[in-house]
């Protein structure tokens, strides 16, 4: 039992090490390759600035298209809900020969409430990507008026 304990042990400390090992030589790569991937920026930085300055338009455009599509998706989620409900209550509709029977009844009522629930749902993502978008807008204009000063 003693040795199970300590292989036990001895392997959780070994895991520990490799991922501090991992985890130290990842940072080292990213921060080697921020400083030293672009020589002409450490010796120019003010020319980068500006360049940096002038892609808002860009960074700007790329944000209001994602945002766009991320819309169009709620969209068709939403409409790809209501069409599987309606497919199912027309389902149970013809399954019963359309004769009002208790199944009937609460086919369309669960369509009727899974339709509700998607026009609800997709409000709210709808919302929460607005905020997100007022958010990210935000911040590019700090971001632009930090580099015009």
């Amino acid at each position: 039992m003693n040795g199970n304990y300590f292989m036990k042990q001895l392997s959780t400390v070994v895991r520990w090490m490799a991922t501090t090992v991992f985890c130290l030589s990842a940072i080292a790569f990213v921060w080697q390759g921020a400083f030293f991937s672009n020589t002409a920026a450490m010796a120019a930085p003010a020319a980068n600035l500006i360049a940096a300055a002038n892609a808002d338009g860009a960074v700007q455009e790329k944000a209001d298209d994602f945002f766009d599509s991320s819309r169009n998706l709620i969209e068709d989620t939403k409409d790809q809900v209501k069409e599987t409900a309606n497919k199912n209550a027309a389902r149970v509709d013809q399954s019963t020969d359309d004769d009002g029977s208790i199944l009937e009844g609460k086919a369309k009522r669960d369509r009727d409430r899974i339709e509700k629930k998607a026009n609800k749902d997709a409000a709210r993502t709808e919302k929460a990507v607005d905020n997100t978008q007022n958010f990210v807008e935000s911040a590019i204009e700090n971001i632009k008026d930090a580099f015009s000063d």
